[in-house]
């Protein structure tokens, strides 16, 4: 799949550059940072000229509406790199369509996808040493967009700035996870910003997994706002429940992030022959599928750890392991995405996109 745009981009080449003292092949998630970013600004109700500057931060006035109102959105994407240097994205399209679901339900402007791709593409091309090549490493990739009109009023603001950084990174999480059913605390609720990627949902996810840990769990299964007893999504992520040789998921709502791998994963089941079903799930069933033997794995989905094992989970004060199986839905499901999204197969759904 090919992308043709363009848009005129000023460039401010960096001076210096810290890739020399990066370790390639021992990087965490998300803490090293290349050397340039993309920035457009949007006032006098237009973006303006869109720029790739030096990393660099970002100065604002207290009075900057992002301060006070919240008006903050993101994506996540990442782009890989084959063993020929060949850069590419996967399913780029969808996070531009996404994130101007997320504008448009914050009160922000769209973003045009002149702006986006073009200035995406293009940053790449100048950051192309920075994308790693080691197994299970990618060039993480943040845009990201806030308020910066300024007022103490309670309205929207009448400025915002758009900015794509990025992050040579490792594997998100290692290994399998244990999680907690959440009986209390809600994750979003009807006829609120869950399936937008809003910064605020994410910080009230904090304190309700802090808890969690300190009670010897990763992360959170979150569930409906109203009874609890419907699950919903794990921590950050889409979730996914095999039982017996049936794979399920929740379908996506106002509460539920619509995630792509959520939706890649779906239609490579499909195209492997693996049943599916997309209907809301009982925390019950999932205690009685646990109990009787036909629940065999249990994982979340998304950009950042394409798929995250659980190993177990805890409810009302009781922990309930999975099985260890030597043939999981999980693994399979991760290495079809994986080889697509580093060009090591053919493409058969057209979600592979060559930048440079």
């Amino acid at each position: 799949m090919t992308i043709n745009y363009s848009e005129d981009i000023h460039i401010e080449k960096s001076e210096t550059t810290n890739i020399s003292n990066v370790d390639f092949n021992n990087l965490d998630f998300g803490r090293v940072f290349s050397d340039h970013m993309f920035v457009c600004d949007y006032k006098d109700g237009k973006w303006q000229t869109p720029k790739i500057v030096p990393f660099q931060p970002i100065s604002l006035e207290p009075s900057a509406k992002i301060f006070h109102y919240g008006q903050s959105i993101f994506e996540g994407m990442k782009a890989y790199k084959d063993a020929e240097d060949n850069v590419f994205l996967f399913r780029p399209m969808d996070n531009v369509k996404r994130m101007n679901i997320s504008a448009k339900r914050l009160a922000m402007p769209e973003i045009p996808e002149a702006y986006f791709m073009n200035g995406l593409e293009e940053l790449l091309k100048v950051e192309k040493n920075w994308i790693p090549k080691a197994d299970g490493s990618s060039f993480y990739i943040r845009p990201f967009m806030f308020a910066t009109g300024e007022g103490f009023h309670a309205s929207p603001a009448d400025a915002y700035r758009f900015i794509i950084a990025c992050a040579p990174s490792g594997p998100y999480f290692s290994g399998k996870v244990k999680v907690l059913i959440e009986e209390q605390y809600s994750r979003s609720a009807n006829g609120g910003v869950g399936f937008a990627k809003a910064g605020g949902n994410y910080a009230g996810q904090f304190y309700p997994t802090q808890l969690a840990k300190e009670k010897g769990y990763q992360q959170v299964i979150w569930t409906d706002d109203n009874t609890h007893e419907y699950i919903e999504e794990a921590g950050a992520m889409n979730i996914f429940i095999r039982i017996n040789d049936t794979l399920l998921t929740v379908p996506t709502s106002d509460r539920i992030l619509d995630g792509i791998t959520r939706k890649s994963i779906l239609a490579i089941a499909e195209a492997e022959g693996i049943a599916t079903e997309v209907r809301k799930i009982k925390v019950s069933e999932l205690i009685e599928a646990s109990e009787n033997g036909s629940l065999k794995e249990l994982f979340g989905a998304g950009t950042a750890a394409v798929i995250s094992p659980i190993s177990g989970f805890g409810f009302k004060d009781k922990d309930y392991e999975l099985p260890v199986l030597e043939n999981t839905y999980g693994t399979l499901l991760k290495k079809r995405i994986t080889d697509i999204q580093t060009n090591q197969t053919s493409d058969p759904f057209n979600w592979r996109v060559k930048v440079c």
